[in-house]
């Protein structure tokens, strides 16, 4: 963040204005833009060569490249990242995106995944990008927990809640299991159950086996330890990762480097590589973050950018995210206020307020 002040410093309006149009006219064509298209487009009457030598110096300072030797520039990350921090202007959430959105509120009211299904398929269609809806964990307090020997390296825990709710996570025991060391376990752990969430399990779980383990059997203190794990495993099914509009992203790329970069970003949300870190993203507090190229490792092979924002409850808790990944030369102006008012929108929707 100081780099990126002390470079602005050293920026004067008209090479301030020359880097801005060159952005600007990359994010809408996404192809270089050279000094005879500036010449039009400038507030000041300057010279192609006077333009050129500006582009210069903003080629050494970083911010922008030129992709060829004839060609134009287009921008670094480094200088997406200072237009989107410094020069971005966020425009006025379009009143057609808005009844879009607005749409997917009279539906799955009573259904939390049918809703934000549907929230990602209209965020993913008013964008034309690739949505990320991030749905919240069931934080309903726990009635009884089961383990199930499915074979002699899976397992299956059962998770019943108060309200009526059921998870089956399939993981993998210790070696040795046996139906005794699974009842015990059970039995452990549904002892402290009463009107604890599955994060309140997880908090004292641990102290509990230590404190106790001179009670239980080896076999099913490791099984317990390994309950624990995927209890509160980021990125597994319960805690849902909806992906709407891969299509999008595919549009009309035809290079082969760029689809292969496409196909990997697709298999790492398939696989849900790192999906920790997105899932991190809405523990860092309100409003919406700006992730460009390998600033997010999720996305750093696919030279992509993600804009995302968490949503919350009617406690203001952060409960989950929603985002738009799209190319690097995204419309960011446009896509920040429809992801910001999509989160305001899920999170009054989960929190059975009215819309304003």
């Amino acid at each position: 963040m100081k780099e990126r002040a002390e470079i602005l410093s050293q920026m004067n309006d008209r090479s301030r204005e020359v880097f801005r149009r060159v952005v600007e006219g990359y994010l809408e064509n996404g192809e270089p833009v050279g000094s005879r298209t500036l010449t039009r487009s400038l507030s000041e009457k300057v010279s192609a060569a006077t333009i050129r030598n500006v582009m210069q110096d903003l080629e050494f300072l970083g911010l922008l490249d030129s992709p060829h030797v004839s060609a134009g520039r287009v921008p670094t990350h480094l200088g997406l990242r200072m237009f989107v921090d410094s020069l971005l202007e966020v425009r006025d959430l379009d009143d057609e995106d808005r009844v879009k959105l607005d749409a997917t509120a009279g539906t799955n009211l009573g259904d939390v995944g049918g809703l934000l299904d549907q929230v990602g398929s209209a965020l993913s269609g008013v964008t034309q990008g690739a949505s990320l809806v991030l749905t919240p964990k069931h934080e309903a307090p726990l009635k009884h927990i089961e383990f199930v020997s499915l074979a002699q390296d899976r397992a299956l825990v059962v998770i019943v809640f108060a309200d009526g709710h059921v998870e089956n996570r399939v993981f993998t025991p210790p070696p040795g299991q046996t139906p005794s060391s699974m009842r015990e376990a059970a039995n452990f752990v549904n002892a402290l159950l009463e009107g604890r969430t599955l994060s309140d399990l997880r908090r004292v779980m641990a102290s509990e086996i230590a404190r106790r383990r001179q009670e239980l059997d080896t076999l099913a203190a490791d099984l317990i330890d390994a309950g624990i794990a995927v209890w509160d495993q980021p990125g597994h099914s319960t805690e849902r990762l909806i992906v709407r509009g891969r299509a999008n992203l595919l549009g009309d790329e035809s290079a082969e480097e760029e689809l292969d970069r496409i196909r990997s970003l697709f298999d790492d949300l398939e696989r849900k590589r790192d999906i920790a870190e997105f899932l991190e993203l809405t523990d860092e507090g309100e409003g919406v973050r700006i992730f460009i190229g390998s600033e997010n490792k999720l996305f750093s092979l696919s030279g992509s950018s993600l804009v995302v924002s968490p949503y919350m409850n009617a406690d203001r808790k952060i409960i989950g995210a929603v985002g738009v990944i799209g190319p690097t030369r995204l419309n960011y102006g446009r896509i920040v206020p429809i992801v910001d008012y999509t989160a305001q929108l899920v999170g009054r929707l989960l929190s059975g307020q009215s819309q304003r």
